[in-house]
């Protein structure tokens, strides 16, 4: 039902509109020449006859004094817009002026919205001159402010089309010359509507009228929500132009973020892209903005790093950052009402501007702490899982709000709820991964820019930054600062005098290339290559004993450059299975260290002891998936059947871990460019054959123990160089059975206790101890 609303009512408004005579860029026009004395009148201002007439943004006077402008118009085509209707002005406010025979002669009417513009009161004399246009005042472009002219009158936005108000704004006002700040009223479809002229754009710009413009034709009418008004705009011509949400002079070094340009890409694709156009294009392709997204990754990988400088990107509001832990509250609803009170903003601007209303970033940091899969908690209040039914119905609930991007970030995506991460919520899941050798570079480049810029880095480091980048690999962003942290603190020590502290050289204090060297080895990554930890597991080194150890060795080296550089083999398994004592354990961490993956792990039950089956499976299942975030990996499954707690007696055996081994040997890593070799070793490998775990590989070799006596000679040449060729004989005459590399070495270190010969006496004492 249309809201009828008195507009022609005898109350001015307080407040008043700048004019010439007070400001240099008041509304008030004057133009010279346009009119003289002769041609002015003096009216008195009063009320328009009716209501209907007051939507017509003109004023009125009696048919006696519209016969008296008419005649002295002296350029009819620079003042008169319509046959009924010229251009005047009144106190130098521009207006069209029609006659109706409901005004007294020596009146003017004007509405209540006309005379609060030019601060008139009833019966006030008016001057009234004829104006005439010009080129000059052609607009090309203006932007409405629009508000309900009843307020508090409706109790939910009202709709309006834009595309479709544009149309019949020109049709009512078209020729009118409009004002900045000018109020008008406007019945559009039966909906009335107050009008605020807030800016324009003039054809000939800086003209003798700079407040003042004319409607045309081709003028582009942009329609903006008042604050407050309870109306929704929609179309192509809703909202003032749009500035451009990306700040264009950030730099990712002055922010000092390094190596994630690739992420940032695809954050800027998948949630600000959208965003850079105007609501109706969007519309069009039928299409709703992304309102979250999920930072996943390792530790140190530069998560928070990006929600720390999100807001500098962003050219608009701060972001609000929150700590998921800070969520929760002791009392009963308290959490709930912290993830309202982050939504509630947003809610209101949306509310008060609808498609125009700006983006709000909110960002949760540790999101996994607040948004745990529900029923998997154990206690028996139920918070954790009422904040995510909270937080679901806040991103894409029943009253979704369109103005919102709640980014998450964890290093656990595995614990957050399905329902948090569908499509329509946090819907686009970016992993934050380890820096490939340009982004390490470009990290340690920030981290050493102050260095560089004072002097304090030696030439020789500067110059080798790029091999300090090959020689950290796998490294995440907070190690490489942790890596040039360590280094300055060599530099700390080698200047500093622990007797007397008073004698500090500072000029000396230069971090050296000898110092990135230590830093390497004090500051291994959490995800590479332990080589101390591999070369535990083979410290005595690898005794090439002949020609069957040597075609093993070749044939693993194959698998480990199959691997490197096959691009359909991302994954493959072999199994080294063999007597006890063969050294399959110290081929296989060998094999790691000489492989020169950045990713090994050794996967053995020594570190499992007191598992339970569940917590094994997760160790085991860990090390598959830290993996899939390197390149190129090794794992190593040292000595199955302990893994699968295996016993002969029985059998008996695990067959959670059994099963979930058999499922990661096959599954190959989700990234393309990602390479796994998995070696495992078994010293019962017939028994695991009928658990199916010998097929999940795909390639097994059997180690060879020490059968012929040159294989002997040779381990003890290697071992003990003062042994004789008759001693040799005799030894390898008494071992007449197979013998594992392991065990002999065994002997052979017994048998020398400490000195450098070996009696062949005392060896074949020690052979018997031994067993053989």
């Amino acid at each position: 039902m249309p809201i009828s609303v008195p507009l022609d009512d005898a109350t001015p408004a307080a407040a008043a509109p700048s004019t010439c005579a007070q400001l240099p860029s008041g509304h008030r026009v004057s133009q010279k020449g346009a009119h003289n004395d002769r041609n002015t009148m003096d009216l008195a201002v009063g009320q328009q006859p009716s209501n209907s007439l007051a939507y017509t943004n003109r004023v009125y006077v009696s048919h006696p004094d519209w016969e008296f402008l008419l005649s002295r118009v002296g350029n009819p085509e620079a003042s008169k817009i319509e046959d009924d209707a010229l251009l005047i002005t009144v106190n130098g406010l521009v207006f069209a002026v029609s006659p109706n025979k409901g005004i007294e002669t020596g009146n003017i009417g004007l509405n209540s919205l006309q005379r609060r513009f030019g601060v008139f009161t009833l019966t006030q004399r008016v001057k009234v001159d004829i104006f005439e246009s010009n080129a000059g005042l052609a607009l090309t472009s203006v932007i409405v402010r629009v508000d309900l002219l009843a307020k508090g009158k409706v109790k939910s936005p009202l709709l309006l089309a834009t595309e479709e108000m544009a149309g019949a704004f020109k049709a009512a006002f078209l020729s009118q010359v409009l004002q900045t700040q000018q109020p008008v009223a406007w019945d559009f479809r039966g909906t009335k509507l107050e009008l605020i002229i807030e800016s324009f754009q003039n054809l000939i710009p800086g003209g003798n009228c700079p407040n003042a413009g004319q409607l045309l034709q081709p003028t582009d009418v942009v329609f903006t929500k008042e604050k407050g008004a309870m109306v929704a705009l929609s179309g192509a011509n809703s909202g003032a132009p749009r500035d451009n949400i990306i700040n264009p002079d950030f730099d990712f070094g002055k922010l000092g973020i390094g190596g994630l340009g690739n992420e940032f890409n695809q954050i800027f694709r998948r949630a600000f892209a959208s965003r850079v156009f105007p609501g109706h294009i969007v519309k069009q392709l039928g299409i709703n903005h992304v309102r979250g997204m999920l930072l996943w990754g390792p530790p140190g990988c530069g998560k928070t790093l990006i929600a720390r400088t999100i807001g500098k990107i962003l050219n608009a509001r701060e972001p609000k950052i929150v700590n998921g832990p800070e969520v929760l509250d002791k009392y009963v609803g308290g959490s709930e009402e912290r993830i309202r009170e982050l939504f509630k903003d947003a809610e209101k601007e949306q509310q008060e501007m609808g498609d125009g209303s700006g983006l709000h970033v909110i960002i949760f940091d540790e999101i996994d702490a607040i948004c745990k899969s529900r029923g998997s908690s154990r206690d028996s209040t139920g918070v954790s899982d009422s904040i995510v039914n909270q937080l679901l119905s806040k991103i894409d609930g029943v009253n979704s709000l369109n103005n919102i991007l709640v980014i998450g970030m964890t290093n656990r995506k595995d614990m957050i709820d399905e329902a948090v991460l569908r499509p329509g919520r946090l819907e686009v899941h970016v992993e934050i991964g380890l820096p490939d050798e340009e982004g390490r570079l470009q990290i340690i480049s920030i981290h050493t820019k102050s260095m560089r810029e004072h002097k304090r880095i030696a030439p020789e480091a500067v110059g080798k930054l790029a091999e300090l980048a090959r020689a950290t690999k796998n490294y995440s962003g907070a190690e490489i600062e942790g890596l040039v942290k360590s280094a300055a603190s060599f530099a700390f020590q080698r200047n500093v005098n622990v007797k007397d502290l008073s004698q500090l050289k500072e000029e000396e204090l230069i971090v050296e290339w000898a110092d990135f060297q230590r830093a390497l080895l004090e500051v291994p990554p959490r995800l590479g290559a332990n080589s101390e930890e591999l070369e535990v597991l083979f410290r005595n080194g690898i005794v090439p004993y002949g020609s069957s150890f040597d075609a093993i060795m070749m044939t693993l080296r194959r698998f480990v450059q199959q691997v490197r550089v096959s691009d359909r083999t991302p994954l493959l398994s072999v199994l080294l299975e063999g007597a006890p004592s063969t050294g399959k354990t110290a081929i296989a961490a060998s094999l790691g260290v000489q492989s020169e993956f950045p990713f090994v792990r050794v996967v053995s039950a020594d570190a499992m002891v007191g598992f339970s089956e569940t917590a094994k499976c997760s160790a085991i299942l860990k090390a598959f998936q830290d993996s899939s975030r390197s390149p190129l990996s090794v794992i190593v499954l040292d000595d199955l059947e302990r893994l699968i707690d295996y016993s002969p007696i029985g059998p008996r055996f695990s067959n959670t871990v059994v099963q979930t081994l058999l499922v990661l040997l096959k599954k190959p890593p989700t990234s393309p460019d990602k390479r796994l070799l998995v070696i495992g070793t078994t010293s019962v490998a017939a028994h695991l054959e009928d658990l199916q775990l010998v097929q999940g590989f795909n390639v097994m070799l059997t180690v060879p123990q020490l059968t012929g006596p040159e294989e002997i000679k040779t381990v003890l040449r290697e071992v003990v160089t003062s042994l004789s060729q008759k001693e040799m004989d005799d030894i390898t005459s008494a071992i007449s059975q197979p013998i594992g590399i392991k065990q002999l070495l065994m002997v052979t270190e017994m048998a020398r206790q400490g000195e450098e010969t070996v009696s062949t006496d005392r060896f074949l004492e020690c052979l018997h101890i031994c067993g053989f």
